[in-house]
């Protein structure tokens, strides 16, 4: 059985409106600076810890939990569903079952939140399985830990199976895995963020998805 594991973040949906409005919270509450847009945007996909690293290097640990939890009391209570479908998306995820493929999610999006926007959007019909983070970002916080518990749970055969995901955490997890890549750039990431992260091929659009699978996985 051929497995696709989907990013959420950047592929399925275009979510930059509530993690931007969780994050601007989140930093008021942390005493911190504000962002512009741009850094804003790159919070999306991978961890909120590891962004929050790199653009705050002097927060702890401690710190960094606190910040993720002022983040999600936020976005669980009123910028979960402030995002908007890709065009066309579920009509390719449709395609794709049709096909044979199974199909999962797998993102650094905390699994709980995950599991509320799937079931909110009705789009539970398309996916075998959801794979995301811990509440608490303490395990499976990275791309490469949520593929691998994804590909265990899912019972995938790395060698049959797909990272599709429009960020260089995405490529390199599926790196990481030994799973081929498939790199998209309506997102947040761009073709040259994923060719540096050697994605085997990429596509522009959701309408894309299919030929660039059928390119990798003939």
């Amino acid at each position: 059985m051929k497995q696709l594991f989907f990013d959420f973040d950047g592929t399925i949906a275009d979510s930059h409106r509530g993690i931007i409005h969780g994050i601007e919270y989140m930093l008021d509450q942390m005493h911190l600076p504000s962002l512009t847009e741009a850094e804003y945007r790159t919070f999306i996909g991978p961890s909120l810890t590891s962004s929050l690293k790199r653009y705050f290097p002097q927060m702890s640990d401690a710190d960094c939990a606190q910040a993720v939890k002022h983040y999600q009391k936020l976005y669980a209570e009123s910028a979960i569903f402030e995002l908007d479908l890709y065009p066309g998306i579920q009509d390719v995820l449709g395609d794709l079952q049709t096909a044979g493929y199974r199909l999962n999610i797998a993102t650094a999006k905390p699994e709980p939140m995950v599991d509320r926007i799937i079931e909110h959007f009705d789009l539970g019909h398309f996916f075998t399985g959801v794979y995301g983070a811990t509440l608490d970002e303490s395990i499976r916080s990275t791309k490469t830990a949520v593929l691998a518990y994804g590909l265990d749970k899912a019972q995938a055969d790395a060698a049959d199976s797909l990272m599709i995901g429009d960020r260089d955490t995405d490529m390199q997890g599926g790196l990481n895995n030994h799973v081929q890549t498939l790199g998209v750039t309506y997102g947040f990431g761009s073709a040259e963020e994923l060719k540096q992260a050697h994605a085997a091929a990429i596509v522009a659009t959701p309408q894309a998805i299919p030929a660039g699978i059928s390119q990798l996985m003939a």
